[in-house]
């Protein structure tokens, strides 16, 4: 099966699924494999890990690698440095000259960019048939949120941070809006309205998170969950996961997913979210701090 040309052109990979992980050379992650565990690390540190475009596609890529890896029971998400993801890259996104940036102009291209880099590409890290772990650190927010959220697992340093202060910027909470399935839905609606941070251990009484570890032994503590998981053999951690997802879907969370992603295509082309982007562009990153602050 084809995969669009232009993403894997912007890796300098191939067509075909089944040669990408030969030809992908990572330059935003690092992906490493140690007995049954890969992991896959976020390696912009100097930008807070911000997801830019070609990070999103080198994610999806070692995911690839994973899956064709019959060696690899379990999966690490971990970042570098002091944050594990500070959310989109907005500077890209702003300056509008990477292609799925560009399209971002017209109503139609939102849609596009959003529905293929943010929306099935997160789904797809929730659907992924071996068991997840996300190890987070830092600042974890709006897309970080939603990365660390389709994992499986999530260990957290006790120097966690986790927040979506989109609303303040004329969003709906992003594009995937987990928040009501990690927080329960009262919760989720103060988390949001009131763009509210989250510490790991606050974090950890409404499960959102399932353990924190002092922060020296956040990789360590992520190692040891996996070796755990991977103890399972790999079709029954593959039927239990896919069990489990059965049920929440049943429960709506898929629905709910695609609800909100209509909504959030609409208000994102309203007047006001459109000047909004517009102030954005002339004011650049301080002008997004500016509005996350509500100044």
């Amino acid at each position: 099966m084809k995969r669009s040309r232009t993403p894997l052109a912007l890796l300098g990979g191939d067509c075909q699924r089944g040669t990408i992980r030969a030809a992908v050379n990572f330059e935003t992650i690092r992906y490493e494999t140690d007995g049954p565990v890969a992991t896959i690390t976020l390696a912009r540190a100097g930008v807070a890990n911000a997801q830019s475009s070609r990070m999103i596609l080198e994610i999806d890529a070692a995911f690839d690698r994973a899956d064709e890896d019959d060696s690899v029971r379990v999966v690490v998400i971990a970042a570098d440095g002091e944050h594990f993801s500070a959310g989109h890259d907005l500077k890209e996104l702003l300056a509008g000259e990477e292609h799925w940036a560009a399209m971002r102009e017209t109503p139609e291209g939102k849609l596009r960019h959003e529905q293929v880099m943010y929306f099935d590409k997160l789904v797809r890290i929730r659907d992924f048939r071996k068991p997840t772990i996300a190890a987070v650190q830092g600042v974890c927010s709006a897309a970080g949120l939603m990365l660390a959220s389709m994992c499986d697992l999530i260990v957290a340093a006790d120097d966690a941070r986790f927040s979506n202060p989109v609303l303040r910027m004329s969003g709906v909470g992003v594009e995937l809006l987990v928040e009501p399935w990690e927080l329960g839905p009262r919760k989720a609606k103060e988390f949001l309205f009131c763009a509210q941070t989250l510490g790991a251990e606050e974090a950890e009484r409404h499960g959102l998170v399932n353990r924190v570890v002092p922060r020296a032994d956040l990789a360590a503590a992520a190692r040891e969950m996996a070796e755990q998981v991977a103890l399972v053999p790999p079709l029954t951690a593959e039927a239990v996961k896919s069990s489990i997802n059965h049920m929440v879907d049943l429960m709506g969370q898929r629905e709910s997913w695609r609800y909100h992603f209509v909504l959030h295509q609409f208000v994102s082309n309203t007047p006001t979210a459109l000047e909004r982007v517009e102030a954005r562009k002339r004011g650049g990153m301080d002008a997004v701090k500016r509005e996350q602050r509500a100044e």
